[in-house]
């Protein structure tokens, strides 16, 4: 099996900055895109940002340009820098990877952390 561990959440105040991190362990061959993902109350998943197993990104638009996706492929974790917090980005936020187990006979398969509570303080 494949896990997820996501750390770094918690009570922000507007303006400040926080860095969530995931780490997958487990039965892992390769992981292709690992990205975040955050559910506010209220309101469906949303992507916040993705990045390639080479390192080529995309950001949701609430987000461009006060985040930083990054990750470290050595350590099978990627890395969420959020800066100029808003109370609107108080979510629960959620780490996706796209995980092949095995070199063979297997297919690549998405692996969700459990979520890590983000709360940004006016």
């Amino acid at each position: 099996q494949v896990q997820l561990v996501e750390s770094g959440g918690g009570l922000v105040q507007a303006g400040g900055s926080l860095r969530l991190a995931c780490a997958a362990s487990g039965t892992i061959f390769k992981i292709n895109d690992m990205g975040w993902y955050r559910r506010a109350p209220g309101k469906q998943r949303e992507l916040v940002a993705r990045i390639t197993s080479g390192g080529i990104t995309n950001y949701a638009d609430s987000v461009k340009g006060r985040s930083n996706i990054s990750r470290d492929n050595a350590k099978n974790t990627v890395y969420l820098e959020m800066n100029s917090l808003k109370p609107e980005d108080t979510a629960v936020y959620y780490c996706n990877a796209n995980v092949l187990r095995f070199e063979w006979g297997t297919t690549a398969l998405n692996y969700w952390g459990q979520g890590t509570q983000v709360t940004v303080s006016s």
